[in-house]
This record gives C-alpha cells, sequence and structure tokens, in this order.
C-alpha cells in the first residue's frame, strides 16, 4: 500500500527481507484498523451532537477532552465497557454465544483490504475485488443469527430473523446495483472501476445510474439495520433484538460492526457513484488547472466524498420514524428489486446505442 522505501532498506539490514513486507504489511493493516476504529468512536460522538443539534438539543457535553465539551464521550464509553460484566446465559451455547460477535465485526474489516484509498492504494488490487465485496457483505448476516439462535431466547431469535429476513432481501437489490456499476466500467476491479468514471462530475455514475444509487444507499442503510430499518430493535416489540441477551465488550463488537459497515457503505457508495478518489474537476481545465492540487487524485477527495453519506445515515435517524416490518419488506421486494431490473435494462439499451461515459470502456 505504502511504500515505506527508506524504512524497508532498513529493515532488510536488520532483519530477513523475506520478512520485511509482512512486517510492514501487518503495521499498514495496524494502522488502517486503528484508524477505523478512532473513526467509529467519533461517529458515534458526531451521531448524538448532530441528532441533538436537528432536535434542538445539545448532546454530550459533560465528557471534556482538550476543553472541548463532550468530546471525551467515546473513550468514556470505551472505559465503561470495558469493564462491564459479560454475562451468558444459563442455556446458551457458550461458543456459539461467544463466537457470533466476530462473524459479524470480522467481515466489516476485510473488506477494507480491497478499497483503495488512492491511486495504487489498497492492500490487495486483485481483479475480482467486486466479488470480494458482494460476498463478504453477505457474510455479516451469520453473526446474527448465530446470535440469536445461541442465546436460546426466543426475543433474541425473533430479533434474529427478522434482521435475516431484512438483510436478504436487501442484500438481492443491493447486488442488482453492483451490476449496473460493473456493466457501466466493464470490470471487477474497483481500482478499475474509479478510473472508469474519470471526466469530472457529470462522468461519475451518480447521474447516469442515479436510480441505482438511491437502490444502493437505501440497501446499505437497511443492511445496517439503521433508523428507519432498525426493526430488528424494535424496543417496544422484541426488547433489542438479536443483542438481547450481550453486554459489556460483547455487545460493543456488535456496536462496532454496525458503524464501521455504515462507514463501509458510504465509502462503496461513493467508489462505485461519485468517482472515489478522483478530482470533481479531473478533465474540467477550463475551470481549474489540470496541473493544480484541486485537480488531482488521491485521499483528500475519497475522504471528503465520504463524509456525505456519512452524514446522510445520521439525517435519515433523525428524521424518519421506523418502518413497520411489512412496509420494509414490500419495498426491499416489490419495489427497490424491480427498479434495478429495469435500469439495468435501460443502461443496457444506453450502452448498445453507445450513450454515455462507459462508450469507450465497451
Amino acid at each position: 500500500m505504502w511504500q515505506w522505501g527508506m524504512l524497508r532498506d532498513w529493515l532488510s539490514g536488520l532483519i530477513s527481507p523475506y520478512w520485511t513486507n509482512p512486517l510492514l504489511m501487518a503495521v499498514q493493516i495496524l494502522i488502517v484498523v486503528v484508524c477505523l476504529i478512532l473513526l467509529m468512536a467519533f461517529y458515534t460522538l458526531a451521531e448524538r451532537k448532530i441528532i441533538g443539534w436537528i432536535q434542538s438539543r445539545k448532546g454530550p457535553n459533560r465528557v471534556n477532552l482538550f476543553w472541548v465539551p463532550g468530546l471525551g464521550q467515546p473513550f468514556a464509553d470505551v472505559v465503561k465497557l470495558m469493564f462491564k460484566e459479560i454475562l451468558i446465559p444459563a442455556d446458551a451455547s457458550g461458543f456459539l454465544f461467544r463466537l457470533a460477535p466476530f462473524l459479524a465485526l470480522v467481515p466489516s474489516l476485510a473488506i477494507w483490504a480491497v478499497i483503495p484509498f488512492a491511486p495504487e492504494h489498497a492492500f490487495a488490487d486483485i481483479d475480482a475485488g467486486l466479488l470480494y465485496v458482494l460476498a463478504l457483505t453477505s457474510m455479516g448476516v451469520y453473526g446474527i443469527i448465530l446470535a440469536g439462535w445461541a442465546a436460546n431466547s426466543k426475543y433474541a431469535f425473533l430479533g434474529a430473523m427478522r434482521s435475516a429476513a431484512q438483510i436478504v432481501a436487501y442484500e438481492i437489490a443491493m447486488g442488482f446495483a453492483m451490476v449496473g456499476v460493473l456493466m457501466a466500467s466493464g470490470s471487477l476491479n474497483i481500482g478499475e472501476i474509479i478510473r472508469a468514471q474519470q471526466g469530472g462530475m457529470l462522468s461519475w455514475y451518480w447521474f447516469w445510474l442515479f436510480p441505482l444509487l438511491m437502490v444502493y444507499f437505501i440497501s446499505g442503510v437497511a443492511e445496517t439495520n439503521r433508523a428507519p430499518f432498525d426493526v430488528a430493535e424494535g424496543e417496544s416489540e422484541i426488547v433489542a433484538g438479536f443483542h438481547v441477551d450481550y453486554s459489556g465488550m460483547a455487545f460493543a463488537l456488535f456496536f462496532i460492526a454496525e458503524y464501521v459497515n455504515m462507514i463501509l457503505i458510504s465509502a462503496l457508495t461513493v467508489i462505485f457513484f461519485f468517482g472515489g478518489w478522483l478530482s470533481p474537476f479531473d478533465g474540467w481545465s477550463w475551470l481549474v488547472p489540470q496541473s493544480s492540487l484541486l485537480a488531482q487524485p488521491g485521499f483528500f477527495w475519497f475522504g471528503l466524498k465520504t463524509l456525505v453519506p456519512m452524514f446522510t445515515f445520521l439525517w435519515l435517524r433523525a428524521t424518519f420514524p421506523r418502518y413497520r416490518y411489512d412496509q420494509i419488506m414490500r419495498l426491499g421486494w416489490k419495489a427497490l428489486i424491480p427498479v434495478t431490473l429495469v435500469w439495468l435494462t435501460v443502461e443496457g439499451v444506453m450502452a448498445y446505442a453507445q450513450v454515455g461515459p462507459w462508450k469507450e470502456h465497451l
């Protein structure tokens, strides 16, 4: 990912060159994971602050850090969860009960291996990156099902089944939206998908695949069990859903997985529909000189764009009430999937007629 030439040469002189690359890769993976966890922690604070602002409240303002009210709240939450006892129900399947949180968290972290943060900056630049993403996003549901089943509680099991049915329904629509991106870019490589969108903001796929963008993001909100699709945690109906019997750090792993998945869906939305690390001024030489920093691709643009869908997640939670379960399933099966099928047909016609920014890739 990062070259670190001087450090690589120095380490090669201390240890065997055979171990230099794996060691540097492990350090880089650790850096990315730690940054993700920190981003997730402050994302929870941003959520409480933004929703408080929308609802005319102040949000967390008691735990100060660097004289900023509320900035230390994520760290206070971590300390609280670390010292809370992890209770395992007497009739639960102990091994599966402990395994479920890891099955929910690990896939959400593993997907970042193929995410390009900048040009030529991905841990694994594999040709089937899109299939890898689709496969691992399907794995999280196993952690949810195991959590509900292993607890040996009807409340947890009911929440798990509701959540699994919802995830499967929206996963199909999300997969069809990815097929539209594949048709437009002509590649399963995520870096190539980004490069296929070169040419400025109107060449990004949000313009040509707008219905698929809407379907993908709505499905992403449902996949992460976020409001207004959080029926798995309908407190008035099934207490707290599949993780009702979890406490302490075991609950925290589900919590981390949910927020890391939100960041991941935001990043994938930017990659598939908003040009990833491409500059919005790319190809617009009449507005910005192409030699200037504003026209250069890089992590700055990728991070800046990703903040928009991350904010939208919070905006939706503060705005919409929770949908009924039948409404959610009807939206997934009877609205989103037909929309994707219709637009895939339209996209196929446009591609055949050589209309659109992807004509040179076909």
